[in-house]
């Protein structure tokens, strides 16, 4: 390569940089940052401002800068609203996506103290199970004097005992142990109402079936519905959330379809897409069958359409994942919902 050669290639460099640094410089000149101005929902007054956010920046983003500016307000506690009496935004919600300015507006609205699931499930599970205990054991001021700290002499009632009892154990070692959470969370106020309602119902239902004037059931209704309870549905609920345990999860949303096992237990996956609801359903049936005890008659029936709901719910989501799920599989109840 000769001089000449050498000055050429020398030009070659000098132009191409050149015009990446203007490139570049005119990138960066171009390049649009927005301003966020948080607002409270119902005062109106500017809480922080927000400059120079990315356009791509999400909700759930926006929260944490909201957060590093007053660390008491942390993520799950804040809703996001375009609209002072509008609908929270989701977190996955992109900034530039909006219908807002390079200036934006935000309203925010403090949800109060929240608790994870685990929590949640724990409250439901402790509360209940003392609350029965408290009527078994029959302490003071519950029932007439004279039946202060005795038990009952019926065997079906022992037995409730028992089957209660295991229910909230189980319940309590699969939120420990079993259960996979997402990281949403709950505010305290609603745990409190979810609280009131399982354990009023604990206590309404264990008044009445230890109760001294309480009526005993026909003895094979007892013991039918109590292999029904707890050889059938406890047993199948706890391996219907071993499989779901052990299924591919992107965030909130299953990875995989859940399939049955070799355990005989897990073939309801045959024919719908949530047997825990159906076991669970199944459970509190037999129960309020076995003591023949209208507050459990209740329970059962108000947990089974929420528990439908839930599993309407997630079956759709299943459909609207995987295109090859099984056209077989129901909701809740086999072949019919």
């Amino acid at each position: 390569m000769d001089l000449k050669d050498l000055f050429t290639v020398a030009h070659f460099i000098k132009t191409r940089c050149k015009h990446g640094l203007k490139a570049g410089a005119t990138k960066e000149k171009n390049y649009v940052f927005f301003e966020v101005d948080i607002r409270d929902s119902k005062t109106r007054l500017q809480l922080c401002f927000l400059d120079k956010v990315e356009p791509s920046a999400t909700i759930g983003e926006i929260k944490n800068l909201v957060y590093k500016n007053d660390p008491r307000l942390y993520p799950s506690r804040q809703a996001l609203k375009l609209h002072p009496e509008g609908k929270a935004l989701n977190d996955d919600d992109v900034l530039e996506n909006l219908p807002v300015g390079t200036t934006a507006t935000i309203f925010f609205e403090d949800l109060g103290p929240q608790f994870g699931w685990v929590m949640v499930f724990l409250a439901e599970c402790l509360g209940p199970l003392f609350t029965y205990l408290l009527f078994y054991l029959r302490l003071p001021n519950i029932y007439e004097p004279q039946h202060d700290y005795t038990r009952s002499t019926f065997t079906v009632v022992r037995l409730a005992c028992v089957c209660h009892t295991l229910h909230y154990f189980r319940m309590l070692v699969e939120t420990i142990f079993i259960h996979r959470f997402s990281h949403g969370t709950m505010p305290l106020h609603s745990i409190m109402l979810i609280c009131l309602y399982y354990w009023g119902f604990a206590a309404w239902q264990a008044y009445y079936i230890n109760h001294p004037l309480y009526t005993v059931p026909y003895k094979l209704q007892t013991w039918s519905n109590k292999h029904i309870f707890l050889q059938l549905c406890e047993i199948g609920s706890f391996s219907i959330n071993l499989v779901l345990n052990r299924i591919k999860c992107n965030g909130s949303r299953p990875g995989e379809i859940p399939y049955p096992t070799k355990n005989p237990f897990t073939w309801p996956f045959f024919f719908v897409s949530c047997p825990n609801y159906t076991y669970e359903a199944g459970v509190w049936l037999s129960f309020a069958v076995m003591t023949q005890c209208v507050p459990v008659a209740l329970f059962a029936f108000l947990g089974f359409i929420q528990m439908s709901i839930w599993a309407r719910q997630k079956h759709k989501m299943y459909i609207e994942t995987f295109e090859d799920y099984p056209d077989l599989r129901t909701a809740i109840i086999p072949l019919f919902m």
